[in-house]
């Protein structure tokens, strides 16, 4: 059976071109350590390079779950320049009962190391990229937090729609590879159309739209190193058909690792809006967020201080659930504008939830005047940034 199970698999796959290498993701050499149980349960590893396409391991994915008698898929991908599969298992294994031992174990029929047989060391890393100029996407502007829950991706979604509401043309690339919300916030899920060797991306409420979400299947995990991340980003700036925009909005993950840093190598970004709650543990991590952005000259633009306060439903006082006055105590410290606090609403989260943000959904909210005030205030600092 399962002799019988592996042929089918690798015959799928054999179906799955990769437009790098002109050929079949089996006789590129990317597909390792395919293992199956009895209950049809399979797991391998492809090999993802720098310059291949990040759809690829959708392709891949879907291709083997179309199999008859394959009941789940697990798919882990890795650089090619980091694993040492290329060399000690063979693409296809034969009969494997269940997924591979765990790294530590040494593989079958390889001897331990000798003296004088030591591995040569490491070649020295390579410098960073130079980044690279894309004047068709206009002011690239990322939209930042130091933790994550603070609404950044809320944010960033009413903020582009807000921008387009104002007649410009706005992208939002959803860098946040680890936590893609933009589909569902925007009310969008399909995979993009392929046009020639350019992925073309989905629109909604005026804003063209690009998401790692709609090349992986929702409850798939992203466990990627720096090296995927960053060939994601790039892929996503260079390989996209945007056309032409007055703005690109780059929704980042939390923190300040492999996404932010890809941004920045991959491109010139104009600026940086860093959103927080008024609550110390929250503006200590947004200080740390907004010091990169400077360590790397990028600009911070200002302070989106959220989730500000809570109105009472009956009297209309404002009650701040999270503390307040952090947001002005950051903008103060880093000497840059508070561009707005933006209240708790009840319509804040259900936009969220149901694609259609409240910037559309109820335009006279406070929450959604004060969203559309920030927008307002990006576009007039972006005219004065530096180009």
């Amino acid at each position: 059976m399962t002799e019988s199970m592996q042929t089918k698999i690798a015959h799928a796959l054999q179906g799955v071109m990769n437009p790098r290498t002109g050929d079949d993701v089996i006789r590129s050499g990317m597909i390792r350590d395919v293992a199956v149980t009895v209950e049809g349960r399979v797991r391998f590893t492809i090999l993802l390079d720098a310059q291949d396409p990040a759809s690829l391991v959708r392709e891949v994915r879907q291709a083997v779950e179309r199999v008859d008698g394959v009941q789940e898929v697990r798919v882990d991908v890795r650089d090619p320049s980091q694993s040492s599969a290329n060399s000690a298992v063979p693409p296809v294994s034969r009969g494997a009962p269940a997924p591979p031992p765990p790294a530590s174990t040494p593989p079958k029929g390889r001897a331990l190391p000798v003296m004088g047989q030591e591995p040569k060391p490491r070649a020295a890393v390579p410098p960073a990229p130079t980044p690279v100029a894309y004047p068709n996407l206009g002011r690239i502007i990322a939209i930042s937090s130091g933790k994550g829950g603070v609404g950044k991706s809320t944010v960033a979604v009413n903020l582009a729609v807000a921008l387009a509401s104002q007649g410009l043309r706005v992208g939002l690339m959803d860098a946040d590879v680890y936590g893609p919300n933009i589909p569902m916030m925007m009310g969008v899920n399909s995979a993009p159309p392929v046009v020639g060797d350019r992925i073309q991306p989905l629109s909604a409420h005026g804003v063209k739209l690009m998401s790692l979400g709609f090349l992986i299947e929702r409850e798939q995990p992203a466990i990627w190193r720096g090296p995927i991340v960053m060939k994601i980003v790039t892929q996503f700036l260079r390989d996209v058909n945007w056309g032409t925009l007055d703005y690109l909005l780059v929704d980042m993950p939390p923190g300040t690792g492999d996404a932010q840093l890809s941004l920045v190598q991959a491109t010139h970004v104009h600026g940086a809006v860093i959103v927080t709650t008024p609550q110390p543990v929250s503006t200590g991590d947004a200080l740390r967020g907004a010091k990169m952005f400077e360590r790397v000259n990028v600009p911070v633009i200002g302070i989106v201080e959220n989730m500000s306060y809570l109105l009472c439903a009956h009297c209309g006082k404002p009650t701040p659930l999270f503390g307040s006055g952090g947001g002005r105590a950051l903008a103060d410290e880093l000497h840059v504008p508070l561009l707005g606090e933006i209240p708790v609403e009840t319509a804040v989260r259900e936009g969220g939830d149901t694609g259609v943000p409240i910037v559309l959904a109820h335009p006279e909210s406070q929450a959604a005047r004060a969203l559309s005030s920030i927008g307002v205030q990006i576009a007039e600092a972006s005219e004065a940034l530096q180009t």
